[in-house]
This record gives structure tokens, sequence and C-alpha cells, in this order.
């Protein structure tokens, strides 16, 4: 550790930017761009807070889950991923819409134990002090079951020979909860070293498989056709591209990522923790022991059906929910009123995107829809100013390769035209 790391956490916000600033040689418009955005919320959110990273905000248009019309909040970089959900979204939405069956939001909370001489004897014993461990667990955080949830059930792993899993089934009603659940299991931690166990760990898993989210979609075949495409066609290759992603991980994990697109945009603009939902959603993906697609779909009786299953844990009070202002405001636009209803709308999202991905690949391909976002990008990247922003994109239509020194090139002429314009 170099001297100006040491005791930086200490230090003031102002401070901090001043020794980074001189640390990396900033420029003092770099310098600047660190004051401008700092937020005072953020600062309270991290360590070692330095400034905001902002990100761009969109809505998806169009979905409709359950018969109920929604609005959904999306904090994404990628372009062309707000669009593709609104685009999938507006075709399901013509077929009667998503819909989502769930099961009650219930996290569990893993607390293991090692080095045991007999195993079967643990087991017995376990089971004999359920209530007791449920007690334990529930008296560590009895605001939880005050609100009608709390620790309700128990299930005992063997892991390895001398290895238990003690998990506990934690409903937290509208909360994701995850700080509540660690509570109960070290709480149970302790109560069990007392009673003379080894207790490797004491933590929640962010593998929800108790709080399993399903959504279905059936879209007529004779609405997927494209002016090149019959219906027809177009649903024979996405029933062909979705069973690739069933026997390739290749496949299967660029597939996925696809569907994570549109759920990851749509949890962090909600305030919840989108990388448990990411490592959830990856872990059911391999869950019968390879990694294959999260959604599958096939034809039947003229239409194109999709099906997706996922582990979902959701919240709409507690965390960063509570504390970051735009979060209120999503979830006003999107009209929620519990855990269970953002988990069936994120979940839909994430099919809707699967869908647009997949008819883009089976027709004109992914790049087609990109590039014109694409485009704005690299000509925000090379300088243009907003003014100029539309005609570098105008221009880079019209040419075959496009990359940064072409974009640069269109610029610098669209200024030397318009210099000389003036002259």
């Amino acid at each position: 550790m170099t001297d100006w790391q040491h005791g930086f956490y200490k230090l003031s916000l102002a401070k901090r930017q001043q020794i980074v600033a001189h640390q990396f040689e900033l420029t003092g418009n770099q310098q600047e761009l660190l004051q401008r955005q700092v937020d005072g919320v953020n600062e309270q959110m991290v360590e070692n807070y330095l400034t905001s990273f902002h990100l761009p905000e969109g809505i998806a248009v169009n979905l409709l889950v359950n018969q109920q019309k929604y609005v959904v909040p999306m904090v994404v970089e990628e372009p062309s991923v707000v669009a593709a959900a609104s685009n999938g979204a507006k075709l399901v939405a013509k077929n009667g819409g998503f819909k989502v069956t769930s099961n009650k939001s219930m996290m569990i909370g893993q607390v293991v134990i090692t080095d045991l001489k007999d195993v079967d004897e643990t087991v017995h014993w376990l089971q004999q002090e359920t209530i007791k461990i449920l007690q334990v667990a529930n008296q560590a955080k009895p605001s939880m079951q005050q609100r009608g949830g709390g620790a309700t059930k128990l299930k005992i792993r063997t892991l390895k020979k001398d290895w238990l899993a003690i998990e506990i089934s934690v409903d937290t009603g509208e909360a994701m909860g995850a700080n509540g659940v660690n509570t109960m299991c070290e709480a149970v931690g302790h109560w069990l070293t007392d009673h003379g166990f080894n207790v490797l760990t004491a933590i929640l898993s962010n593998f929800a498989t108790q709080s399993l989210q399903t959504v279905t979609c059936a879209i007529k075949v004779i609405d997927l056709a494209t002016d090149m495409m019959t219906g027809e066609q177009v649903a024979k290759k996405i029933t062909q591209l979705s069973e690739l992603a069933q026997v390739d991980p290749y496949r299967a994990t660029t597939h996925n990522k696809g569907i994570m697109n549109g759920i990851d945009a749509a949890v962090i603009a909600s305030g919840n923790d989108w990388r448990a939902i990411e490592s959830g959603a990856h872990a059911y993906a391999a869950i019968d022991g390879a990694y294959k697609g999260l959604s599958t779909w096939q034809v039947e009786n003229g239409y194109l059906n999709g099906t997706m299953t996922l582990p979902l844990s959701l919240g709409i009070v507690g965390g960063s929910i509570d504390i970051v202002p735009l979060v209120e405001v999503n979830q006003r636009m999107m009209a929620i009123e519990s855990a269970v209803q953002l988990a069936q709308v994120i979940i839909s999202v994430g099919l809707a995107q699967n869908l647009a991905a997949l008819k883009a690949l089976a027709t004109n391909g992914i790049q087609a829809g990109h590039m014109e976002l694409q485009y704005r990008s690299l000509a925000v990247a090379i300088g243009a100013s907003e003014s100029e922003v539309e005609q570098v994109v105008k221009q880079l239509k019209g040419i075959k390769h496009v990359d940064r020194n072409t974009a640069t090139a269109v610029l610098n002429q669209l200024r030397k035209d318009k210099n000389n314009g003036r002259n």
C-alpha cells in the first residue's frame, strides 16, 4: 500500500478528490467532473466515496402482464436493450400478453456445520430441535415476524460425509430481506456453537429456489412474418435457436445474457440487488448439471409458445430502495404494490427481451437493430456536439464499413464544410 492510500477512508470527500487528482494527474476538467457528480445520498452508501457514476435510464413500454399494463424503467448503458424489450412486449401484448405464476417470496438462509462425528445422530437431534431453531431465528429479527413473515421451516441437507447444511426458509414479506436473513442465520449459528458444533458459515443463499416465477406467452406464428420471411420460417428458426441453447453452453451463455439484459436493467431501476438476481439465474440455468438456456420456445397449433422459470426474490422496501429517491419515482411509474408483482413484471421483461433477440437473429441479424444507436454512441465518443450527432449518424448510415477513424473523418468534414459556409 502506498502512503497516499493509508487512512484514505478517514479523509473528507474534498480531501480524497484532491489526493486522487494529484496522484493520477487529472486535468482541470476531470477534477470538475468528479466534483459535479457528487451526490449526498450516494456518499452514504459506499466506502471511500469519490463521486457518482451515472447510467442512462429509459422506459420499456407495451408490457401486458396478467392482463395489466405496465411501463418499466430500465437502467442500462447498452444500445437497443430498451427498444428490444418494448418491441418484444408489443408483439406479446397483441397476443394476450404474458401470464406469470409465482411462489410466495421466500429466502433461504444457510448454517453449515462441519467435522461431525455422527451425521445421522446430528440430523435426528436437529429435527427434534426444529421449533427451537426457528424460535432462535425469529427472536433475532422479531420485526419480520410481526409483519407476518419470518422463519417458517427447516431443511437439512448432507453436503459431504461430515458436513450438514441447515437451511432456514424465511418469508421476507415486501423486502428482499438479505440483512434480516443474515441476522437470523448468525443467531442460529451462535446457538449451535453454544451447543458444541463447529459452524463454518451462517449466511443467506442467493439461490432463491423458493421464490420461483414462471412466465409464458403465445404468439400467432403469422404475426412473426417479415418482408423477407414467412411467419412459419421465423418461428422455425426461433425454435431451433431455442433448442441450440439447450444443447450448447456457448450459445446458452449468450442466450441468457440477452434475457438478463432486460432483467438486470429493470432490477437496477427498482433498487434491488441485480448481482444476486444474476447469480441465482445462472445457477438455475445449470440446476440439472449442464448449463442451458433459461427460456424455451416451441411451435404448436399455429402459435409460438415461450416459457421461462427463474428464481426472483425482490423487494419494494428496505435497503437502498428506501434511500435512493429515483427508486420511488420508478415504483410510481410501474404502479407496483407488492414484491411478487414486481417479480412478475421483471421476469416478463426478460422473456420480452429474449423474444426480440431471437427474432432479430432469425431474420435480419442482431446488428441491424443496433447500428443507429451504435452510430450515435460513436458520434458522442469522438466529440460530436448535440447538434452534430444527427448529421454524423445520417452520413455513417451510407458508409459500408464504419469505425472510429471513419466517424472522425465524417465529423471533421462536417465542421470543415460548416466553416467554409461561413466564409
